[in-house]
């Protein structure tokens, strides 16, 4: 579970305040901070999908550059289906792994 840190920050100077508003002239909106070591794990997350992401989508482009010759439509159809069973599986490396 992720903890927040409540504060205030100037719509106008930027300034932080916690954990309560400056008395001062400033206009401040509420904010919420998260720990240095949770926002680096959130980012090694998001990293490691849009790797994820990127290999499925290249495997992928298979597909959309396949013509099948004539009289080859049933092996073509067949190495099309072996390439999606290879998508599925970098995909699903990370479900498992949850």
């Amino acid at each position: 579970m992720t903890d927040y840190i409540t504060a205030w920050q100037c719509i106008g100077c930027g300034k932080i305040e916690a954990p309560q508003t400056c008395i001062g002239v400033c206009r401040d909106r509420k904010v919420f901070f998260v720990g240095k070591g949770e926002h680096e794990e959130a980012l090694a997350e998001v990293a490691r999908l849009r790797g994820q992401l990127d290999a499925a989508a290249e495997m992928l482009l298979r597909f959309e550059r396949a013509a099948p010759r004539k009289g080859q439509w049933e092996r073509s159809y067949q190495a099309l289906q072996q390439q999606v069973r290879e998508v599925r599986a970098v995909l699903a490396v990370d479900a498992k792994a949850r």
